[in-house]
């Protein structure tokens, strides 16, 4: 279980919704929406709405702890549930690329915006995609992210929002854009030996 700062909300939050019908499903797919939404509002444009954006963003982001929190409270937790969350924020993720890159097409960064925003946003579907398959292959400890400070490398993406109100999305679109495929690569690469340490401590055992 994640010890990072959000989570600890999250949990506060999972308590209260514990005592409510509320499925942890229902809260992943609250979490989905909330991510095309601020995609959607990113792709805009529209100066209000693109900085109204990061609000469902990193609400979504919160969500992705509560639904976790609230299934291991509830004892509602299933196979189906896990791979939506990571679908979820998979989604989420994408469309805040993307959306980001529509919505700055008209910015100083022209017809770039768009192809950075796509090669993040794939990319960022690739990682979640690499991960899962890690987590069937070899196991859940081997996708576990490292936590520094009470910080997960995901919650570096909190900063979305003060960089949106900054009016650094032009900088940030283009960092995401190269810096997102070189990441790729590299899980790609830890991928590929972590299964492969998974197989070889398989066969020992």
């Amino acid at each position: 279980m994640s010890s990072a700062h959000d989570n600890r909300i999250a949990i506060v939050i999972a308590r209260g919704l514990a005592r409510t019908p509320v499925s942890p499903n229902a809260v992943t797919t609250v979490v989905l929406l909330l991510g095309l939404g601020a995609g959607v509002l990113f792709a805009t444009g529209e100066r209000w709405l693109v900085h109204l954006a990061p609000v469902p963003f990193m609400l979504a982001m919160l969500g992705d702890h509560i639904d976790g929190n609230l299934a291991r409270l509830t004892g509602r937790g299933s196979t189906f549930g896990h791979y939506f969350d990571h679908v979820a924020m998979a989604c989420t993720y994408t469309a805040m690329f993307v959306g980001v890159g529509i919505g700055l097409s008209s910015s100083w960064l022209g017809v770039w915006a768009i192809p950075l925003g796509i090669l993040a946003g794939i990319s960022v579907a690739a990682i979640f995609s690499l991960r899962i398959g890690v987590e069937i292959k070899a196991g859940k400890e081997y996708v576990e992210q490292p936590n520094f400070l009470g910080f997960e490398l995901e919650d570096t993406l909190y900063i979305v929002g003060p960089i949106t109100w900054l009016g650094f999305l032009g900088p940030f679109v283009i960092a995401a854009g190269i810096g997102t495929p070189l990441f790729l690569l590299y899980v790609l690469w830890q991928s590929r030996r972590q299964i492969a340490d998974a197989e070889k401590k398989g066969q020992s055992g």
